[in-house]
């Protein structure tokens, strides 16, 4: 083949042939200076899209996410999430680094954390010598293995925090993946949370970018706070040209991909030897256990590539097949066919 199926993750999408002309095209200033009226756009845009006063357009989603830590909390306090969130497993460490808090992570269920136990573990209002403070509750939603959490959850979680004066941060790198799966709006997930970050670069074909959004004070802390972070892009409306189409047009088309998830899960069930992790199927992730392979992961992942398939080895046991804009059911059956050969 000649083209390459990458199902490593949707961070792999290339920009479409639409964004690449509005970005050659694009205004731009220097957002340090905040003149630079295409990334001004963006930021008004997504801050409607979901509800918030405010957003301020990131690098990444990772530096989204600890940037609003970063905002939100005081060094020594402690933050309350879930122990497989992206937060805790995915990003480095970066909270005791950059914000310098303490994590208190609690096991999940599909993504959600027990209530009782959030209630249970939040530090008395009273000072005490021994404890640091609890400042924060982080979530996710869509959540990293694949699962959406239901809006009365979020909305449980959300009003413990109010009653005990914290604030909630939703880790919202694929939103419009949970919109779409809970078939809502992203504003009805995201009032559920003080601030959110959601990415313009996974499913939704931006080549670089995310978004932080809240209130208009927390977004004025967070600017200066982004620009500590080494975040000031200068004339970054190049790129935020591109995220503008991937909120208007992109987010429309998200439910393809999810059944282009399922009908690879469904495919991946003909194979002798295969499991399909049903339970995590939400949006357009497959995780999956390969029973007695004769391959080491590396081996498998090169016999893949071999056959012009980009993989990611098995993680925790599983492994892990994304679908997106550049996935569709044709690739999907010559991905079935190559691994009815190699396993």
């Amino acid at each position: 083949m000649s083209k390459i199926i990458d199902l490593r993750s949707d961070t792999v999408t290339e920009p479409t042939e639409k964004m690449r002309e509005a970005m050659f095209k694009a205004t731009v200033g220097d957002d340090v200076y905040e003149d630079d009226p295409t990334i001004k756009e963006l930021e008004k845009y997504a801050a409607t899209m979901v509800g918030k006063e405010a957003a301020i357009f990131v690098p990444s989603g990772t530096f989204g996410n600890q940037l609003a830590i970063f905002t939100h909390c005081k060094r020594g306090d402690e933050v309350i999430l879930g122990e497989d969130c992206h937060i805790v497993a995915h990003e480095v460490g970066a909270a005791a680094v950059i914000a310098g808090v303490q994590l208190r992570a609690l096991e999940t269920k599909r993504g959600k954390m027990d209530v009782s136990k959030v209630t249970s573990i939040i530090r008395s209002e009273q000072e005490d010598i021994h404890f640091p403070g609890t400042s924060l509750i982080c979530l996710e939603n869509a959540y990293s293995n694949g699962s959406v959490v239901d809006l009365e959850y979020m909305k449980s979680i959300y009003n413990i925090a109010e009653k005990r004066n914290l604030k909630v941060h939703l880790d919202g790198a694929r939103l419009f993946n949970a919109a779409t799966y809970l078939q809502v709006d992203a504003k009805d997930i995201v009032k559920y949370c003080d601030s959110v970050m959601f990415c313009l670069s996974k499913g939704l074909c931006s080549p670089i970018g995310s978004i932080l959004a809240g209130s208009k004070e927390f977004i004025e802390k967070a600017r200066k706070k982004r620009k500590l972070m080494g975040g000031g892009l200068r004339q970054g409306g190049f790129l935020a040209a591109a995220g503008l189409i991937s909120l208007k047009e992109m987010t429309g088309r998200l439910s393809e991909d999810h059944h282009n998830a399922r009908y690879l899960a469904s495919r991946l069930e003909e194979i002798s030897g295969i499991t399909v992790d049903k339970d995590n199927l939400d949006i357009n992730m497959v995780f999956f256990k390969i029973e007695n392979c004769n391959k080491s992961s590396n081996e498998l992942c090169d016999a893949f590539l071999s056959k012009g398939i980009k993989t990611n080895p098995p993680e925790a046991g599983k492994m892990r097949f994304v679908t997106h804009y550049w996935v569709n059911k044709e690739d999907i059956d010559y991905v079935v066919n190559v691994m009815k050969e190699l396993i």
